[in-house]
């Protein structure tokens, strides 16, 4: 399988997962606990970084496909 296919499929999945009313019942049970200004900032923090990430690997992956 392809690492941009296994992305899609990763994405996908977790989208799907994430639309689940289980899940979304549980999001909303937990978000006053959860949700508090310092742990916003990690989670914006860990967002940042990841897709700071993404896009690392994005150009190396392009970069070694466009050097074959």
């Amino acid at each position: 399988m392809s690492a941009i296919r296994l992305a899609v499929t990763a994405f996908t999945v977790a989208a799907t997962i994430a639309q689940h009313p289980a899940v979304r019942a549980g999001m909303r049970a937990a978000a006053p606990h959860v949700l508090n200004p310092r742990n916003r900032e990690m989670a914006a923090r860990a967002t940042l970084d990841a897709a700071y990430n993404a896009g690392v690997l994005t150009r190396r992956i392009r970069d070694s496909l466009s050097r074959n």
